[in-house]
């Protein structure tokens, strides 16, 4: 399940104001001082002995063509078109754009547990299961990271809902609240139509949730740390969507369990991915993730061998077990990630972290779902 909110002390975020320290640069490059109000981002170029100077993070969406903006508005994507009806705005904060990989692993799920049949029931079974981790549990997960987030893209990205003022802090926090009550109440719906006399997947969205909550929200914060938070993240995208698909249809075993924690590790690797293009405001807010702590080209090799060398692991725990045929299948899928890494990510990971995700990922996914298959035989 995507993580979930989880935290009822974001309650209290209420009283929360826009304003954001100086971000101070070297002076190898003039100083921008970034005042945040509460709704209005100023930019202004400090004095410096050179030509007056301009900001490059921008106070307006990224111009891009009216079609694809508006698309990238309702999917939650970079370079949204500015919008001002709420439903549309309330659908941006939810990323829909993320909620493929936790469909997907409920899919990967259903196929491990054996026990999956093309009938209406466990059609429906399913598809209430992929609301559950997309739309309703992924879709409280970012509304609450945009919610702590809201320092950091009023830096990176202040055209963004919240930084912007386009939504309220009362609408946020309501939306946060249904999401996670819906989710939480249709996770217990599902154990009660298994027949589960132990409500697993209601669990599962419960632990998903705490995760949620203490990845984005103070104290604990999980995402300032480069490599707990990374962790967190991939695990919550792989391991509890695949949880929930498999025990809603069987039994959710122990093997089963490690197996998907281990391919976690290349969860981390994705999530790094995703940091290329936050480092400024990430440094500026004090967050350690990997390529603020490490620098980008070393984060770009730590982040291409997680991917590669779970996946290898994998590929090699199925060979050792006997299912010879599902291993080879694995190394073709590993095989094209590695060129597209080559190509794209090890290249310049911050002008084509979209690209290599939109045509690397999907042989991961598909990775996924022959792992899966080889675990119900």
């Amino acid at each position: 399940m995507a993580s979930l909110v989880g935290g009822l002390s974001s309650l209290g975020l209420k009283n929360y104001n826009y304003n954001c320290r100086a971000l101070v640069l070297q002076k190898a490059t003039p100083s921008p001082f970034l005042s945040v109000q509460r709704r209005t981002l100023k930019v202004k170029a400090a004095e410096t002995d050179t030509n007056e100077v301009t900001s490059r993070t921008p106070d307006k969406a990224p111009a891009s063509n009216q079609g694809s903006s508006n698309i990238n508005q309702l999917l939650g994507m970079k370079g949204a078109a500015q919008e001002t009806d709420k439903w549309k705005i309330r659908l941006q904060l939810t990323k829909p754009v993320t909620w493929a990989p936790l469909i997907w692993g409920v899919v990967c799920g259903a196929a491990a547990s054996g026990n999956f049949h093309w009938n209406v029931e466990d059609v429906a079974k399913s598809i209430c299961c992929m609301i559950l981790s997309g739309p309703l549990l992924t879709g409280y997960t970012q509304t609450l990271n945009d919610w702590y987030d809201r320092e950091i893209d009023a830096i990176n990205e202040p055209y963004r809902p919240i930084p912007s003022g386009a939504i309220s802090e009362s609408e946020v926090i309501t939306q946060i609240w249904v999401l996670l009550l819906g989710g939480l109440g249709l996770a217990a719906a599902l154990d009660i139509w298994a027949g589960h006399n132990f409500p697993t997947v209601f669990y599962i969205a419960v632990g998903g949730s705490l995760l949620s909550y203490i990845y984005s929200a103070p104290p604990l914060k999980l995402k300032q740390n480069g490599w707990i938070g990374n962790f967190a993240l991939g695990s919550s995208y792989i391991c509890l969507p695949w949880w929930a698909g498999q025990a809603l249809f069987g039994t959710l075993a122990p093997d089963v369990m490690v197996l998907t924690v281990l391919y976690s590790i290349a969860g981390l690797g994705i999530a790094i991915v995703n940091d290329f293009k936050s480092i400024e405001g990430d440094r500026a807010m004090g967050l350690q993730s990997l390529p603020v702590a490490f620098g980008v080209d070393t984060a770009k090799w730590i982040c291409a061998g997680a991917i590669d060398i779970t996946q290898l692991s994998v590929a090699g725990y199925l060979f050792a077990t006997g299912k010879l045929y599902y291993a080879l299948a694995l190394l073709g899928l590993i095989t094209p990630q590695i060129i597209l890494q080559f190509k794209y990510l090890l290249k310049d990971p911050i002008k084509y972290d979209v690209k290599y995700q939109g045509s690397a990922q999907p042989f991961l996914v598909l990775g996924l779902l022959v792992t899966a298959l080889a675990t119900s035989h």
